[in-house]
């Protein structure tokens, strides 16, 4: 079941539309802010959230003239409030607060609270049949069949803001899903994409958050980095789309312009192109039905010369194997491979495991869960929240061993 929009369910191109940003000061935050900023007159800001920027979130709150804000950590509602006096903004601390975000009346809510925090704050704005631009793994991740499914009964329009996702939801336009043969999702390789394995293994922090093509966040450039961010996406492009392992691969593209294509029964390949730039596919989740104009660079493929691809090369990226494999598992392994995941990249930023270790937590963690034999389907917020929580308990009880070992 797949709550993605078809083109004909449209809002009028000349209404106001009222906006959400759930992770306004984060990198697509950002980007977003950065976009409602250069359409003042099509947009409204009804709520932002941040986690603990205090400062940042104050900022955009009277800038945009929000009508609500909240902050995560709950220790700065003083100062939040005093921030923003007088400006009649009204301001909330802590998950409920959060939430309480998502449920507010905005007809286009951003999706970009990170982990599986993000979760519960996106299911309310589902839950009243709100336009959702995801930009969170996590959803889809953790609770990817409940989560569509909730959508799909609320009527509400999930708009896939990572540039993959976006481009096969743009690519996929041009076929029906009886004749779609596979989705192809473009990795760039990552800094280490022409490593030997043994220098993987020994890789730094600060070569792993060298990405050649993105400015991103600590979390996803690592993640890009060992290719556990592309399993991510491959899973969150079989609840999305609904489609199944079989029907996704994954193509190096180092160059980062073409950022997903889709193959129909007729051999046809329709890909969707770019500059690496956030903006624009969140650009085209803000003005969906509709295109608005986006602020990145024009492409200019003369000058690009050449595009190439490469197989992915699962022996040296082993998370990106470990994706497929709890894919197919399912009842709960995909949120059990993000938690893993989520852990051993914490672990690795604090100099407790070397880079090479990253994947094989998650596999350790994987095999352990497995073996417990408590996988079940999920079925509701609670569920993926649990077994986040046992996974995530499992991994740390497990990253001694892990950090002792050697590749």
């Amino acid at each position: 079941m797949s709550a993605v929009p078809l083109r004909n369910n449209r809002l009028a191109a000349s209404d106001v539309r009222s906006v959400t940003v759930l992770g306004a000061t984060g990198s697509i935050g950002d980007s977003t802010m950065d976009l409602l900023r250069a359409a003042p007159e099509r947009y409204r800001v009804e709520a932002l959230t941040a986690n603990g920027n205090v400062e940042a979130l104050a900022k955009l709150a009277r800038e945009f003239s929000a009508r609500y804000v909240a902050i995560a950590d709950t220790s700065k509602l003083a100062e939040l409030k005093a921030a923003l006096a007088g400006t009649g903004t009204e301001c909330g601390a802590g998950e409920s607060a959060v939430i309480e975000a998502g449920a507010r009346p905005a007809d286009w809510v951003m999706a970009a609270v990170s982990g599986a925090a993000g979760l519960k704050p996106a299911l309310a704005a589902v839950d009243r049949g709100a336009h959702v631009a995801l930009a969170n793994k996590e959803c889809l991740v953790c609770a990817g069949d409940f989560f569509m499914q909730r959508a799909a009964k609320a009527g509400a329009c999930i708009l896939p803001a990572d540039s993959e996702h976006n481009a096969l939801f743009q690519a996929l336009s041009s076929g029906n899903r009886d004749e779609l043969v596979r989705v192809i999702i473009t990795a760039s390789g990552g800094p280490f994409r022409t490593w030997k394995s043994a220098d993987i293994e020994q890789a730094t922090l600060a070569q792993a958050l060298k990405h050649p093509n993105w400015s991103m966040g600590q979390k996803i450039t690592i993640d890009s980095a060992s290719m556990m961010n592309k399993g991510l996406e491959v899973i969150e492009a079989s609840y999305l789309f609904a489609l199944s392992p079989d029907e996704i691969d994954v193509l190096v593209h180092p160059q980062s312009i073409i950022h997903g294509m889709v193959e129909f029964s007729d051999r046809s390949v329709v890909a969707q192109l770019g500059a690496p730039d956030m903006r624009t596919p969140i650009a085209h989740c803000l003005g969906w039905p509709d295109r608005i104009k986006g602020p990145a660079a024009k492409l200019d493929l003369a000058k690009i010369g050449q595009l190439t691809f490469e197989a992915p090369d699962f022996e040296r990226f082993p998370g990106l194997r470990l994706a497929y494999d709890s894919l197919r598992t399912g009842k709960g392994a995909t949120t059990v491979y993000n938690a893993a995941n989520e852990v051993a990249v914490a672990a690795f930023i604090a100099g407790k495991i070397r880079f090479g270790a990253i994947a094989r937590l998650v596999e350790a963690t994987l095999e352990d869960w497995i073996r417990s034999g408590n996988q079940a389907p999920l079925t509701s917020a609670d569920d993926a929240i649990s077994v986040d929580h046992v996974a995530r308990n499992r991994a740390a009880a497990l990253l001694p061993q892990i950090a002792l070992k050697a590749s």
